[in-house]
């Protein structure tokens, strides 16, 4: 299962491209503006307002072999911790081996903003990162899919 953390996320097309080449069900979860889809490997969740619902969604459900598509770095946090495979649309893969990394980061860069130091402007979505992302959540598919065949060879 695909989870696509799907509020301003910018690569929602590439996710349904890939998925379908692996014959993947994808969920998108957002507080609105989903684009309903007759295709039943597609499934839309529209959650409340509240503040990280749609994170909290997803990661209530996200678990071992699934991969997650998400900006959000404490939700990338919860979901690496499940066994998921995580990564953000510009293409950064988030594991074991980066995830404190990455969520120390985040909170400096919080702390920057909250102080004056930093204005916390992010770099503009390029072609570049739609490509690194299509790599990347290809291979991230191919691994989710090959745990998957594992696991279904065990029973």
């Amino acid at each position: 299962m695909i989870y696509v953390d799907a509020d301003a996320c910018p690569v929602k097309p590439e996710v349904l491209k890939v998925a379908e080449r692996h014959g993947l069900e994808v969920t998108f979860v957002a507080n609105s503006g989903l684009r309903p889809s007759r295709d039943p490997m597609i499934h839309n969740v529209i959650v409340s307002n509240a503040f990280d619902a749609a994170d909290n969604w997803i990661a209530e459900r996200a678990g071992a072999g699934d991969v997650v598509v998400t900006a959000d770095v404490p939700l990338a946090v919860h979901c690496v911790a499940t066994g998921a495979f995580v990564s953000g649309p510009t293409g950064r893969v988030f594991d074991e081996t980066n995830i404190g990394m990455a969520s120390a980061m985040r909170d400096l860069g919080a702390h920057l903003r909250e102080t004056g130091e930093s204005k916390g402007y992010n770099a503009a979505f390029s072609p570049k990162d739609r490509s690194r992302f299509l790599e990347t959540f290809d291979r991230l598919c191919r691994r989710a899919k090959g745990l998957a065949a594992e696991a279904g060879g065990q029973n």
